[in-house]
């Protein structure tokens, strides 16, 4: 084996560990995404709050977290091809919950709403964080990593 393919392979069972996550992450968006399109009432009545009027805003949630569906699956594919995905993703399980808290402060949502954090952003984000501080490290650096390479 050259060194170079030794380092692919180390790469490639490095970053292996973190498959089922992203497996996981693609199922829960896309089953997630389709209820909320087609069940657009069903977390409301579950928090007993009232849904936003008019509620294609929520199904269009559902749309755009549903959207997260593939680019999770390529990642868990091949973790060590599409880091970039999963940068795009802890993004959007970063700004939810800061958008939340916002909204909280503001009077604009219920702390009620905030449950659905808890399966939305934050049980991601320890892989998640793991999986680009191991990809960051292997490339050289955050900086680098960030910077699209």
């Amino acid at each position: 084996h050259s060194p170079h393919t030794y380092s692919s392979q180390r790469k490639h069972m490095t970053l292996s560990r973190f498959r089922p996550w992203f497996y996981a992450a693609a199922l829960y968006n896309l089953v997630w995404g389709l209820i909320n399109i087609f069940f657009p009432h069903l977390f409301f009545e579950l928090v007993g709050i009232t849904p936003p009027e008019p509620i294609a805003i929520w199904q269009v949630v559902g749309m755009f977290v549903m959207v997260f569906a593939p680019g999770y699956w390529w990642a868990a594919r091949f973790p060590e091809k599409y880091p970039h995905m999963i940068v795009i993703g802890l993004l959007g399980k970063l700004f939810g919950p800061v958008g939340f808290v916002w909204s909280v402060m503001q009077g604009d949502l219920p702390v009620v709403f905030g449950f659905t954090l808890l399966t939305n952003d934050l049980v991601w984000w320890p892989s998640f964080f793991l999986y680009l501080r191991e990809v960051a490290r292997m490339k050289g650096g955050w900086w680098v990593l960030f910077s699209g390479a």
